[in-house]
């Protein structure tokens, strides 16, 4: 009895889950977490260092000649993509989803610097490596500042760029107190599979929660059951340096490929809203009138709102999230 218990121990711990039995214990290189495709890398030698960056290349069954890239965003990866994949490779579409290094299956570097510019320099690497010279690039949340970046760095490659509810579209070092990186650092560290569902519960989701959306959290809680997890916390926490410090909104006007706005009207995400008073908390993020703004800042935009939307119309409401994305790459 007492092999039997062992070995249903090891076993358990084998399949990588935790103590409680729900969340999954996840590596740093997400290595024991399948993504819906399958997953290529390349090299990006930068800075010193060799670094792995992941990517989806997802073909259709009948190609339209057409392909489109996805960026995911901060608190994702390439995997939450799998059922916009589905959709657009069933309309022939070829699509290419990369992990951002510091994101999802590519490496978690100890030291970087982190720019948008520099992201954008790696996403189009992997372009480069398939021969890719025309795409439309889609950008959700942190990705929507990332594809903004591309499309001005990239104009000659990008077709259409579509910014489904990106951060960045308010400057948040006017009203919030610059907080370094050993300070987000040390908020990541105390990141629990609690924490994170109650923050999406409230900025995402309106406190409307689907256990669909579990594995959302999971894939970020699963890291902060190993003992790397200080490595994973250390790049979020560069990664929210770069967000805060680098807006694109100011360059939205030279934006010269057609956009399309797709925006969920109930989201509130901003970064730094626990560090302001309420009264200034109740002006940020409002997306019902971030939306309108910013369709008018960029030249030859549409803007699509989703009413009673949150952060995620691709996972809350995919329907009303695809129709007007495969309208606009049509035209």
């Amino acid at each position: 009895m007492k092999n039997k218990l062992v070995l249903f121990v090891l076993l358990i711990g084998f399949m990588g889950y935790s103590q409680n039995g729900k969340t999954p214990w996840l590596d740093v290189m997400l290595s024991n977490y399948e993504y819906p495709y399958p997953v290529d890398y390349i090299t990006i030698n930068a800075q010193q260092q060799e670094l792995k960056m992941a990517y989806m290349d997802v073909k259709p069954e009948k190609a339209n000649g057409k392909t489109i890239m996805l960026l995911h965003g901060k608190n994702f990866n390439g995997a939450y993509w799998e059922t916009t994949i589905n959709g657009l490779t069933a309309d022939g579409y070829r699509v290419i989803v990369p992990d951002q290094i510091g994101f999802g299956k590519s490496s978690k570097p100890d030291n970087y610097q982190y720019s948008f510019q520099a992201l954008a320099k790696n996403t189009k690497a992997i372009l480069d490596t398939l021969k890719v010279t025309k795409t439309a690039v889609l950008g959700h949340s942190m990705g929507g500042m990332l594809a903004t970046r591309f499309a001005l760095m990239y104009p000659e490659t990008t077709e259409k760029l579509i910014l489904e509810n990106p951060i960045g579209l308010e400057d948040w070092k006017l009203v919030v107190p610059y907080q370094t990186i050993d300070q987000w650092y040390a908020a990541e560290l105390q990141k629990t599979a609690e924490k994170i569902k109650a923050y999406q519960l409230k900025y995402y989701y309106d406190g409307k929660w689907k256990s669909e959306y579990d594995q959302w959290v999971e894939l970020l809680a699963g890291w902060t059951l190993n003992s790397d997890y200080p490595k994973v916390a250390w790049n979020a926490a560069l990664t929210y340096d770069m967000i805060f410090n680098q807006p694109v909104l100011y360059e939205f006007e030279h934006i010269t490929c057609p956009t399309l706005l797709i925006i969920g009207t109930r989201d509130r995400t901003a970064l730094g809203k626990a560090f302001v008073p309420e009264e200034v908390r109740q002006t940020m993020g409002l997306y019902n009138k971030l939306g309108k703004a910013t369709q008018q800042s960029i030249p030859n935009s549409e803007l699509v709102e989703i009413p009673n939307i949150g952060h995620l119309p691709h996972i809350e409401s995919f329907q009303a999230f695809i129709t007007p994305l495969k309208s606009f790459l049509t035209k």
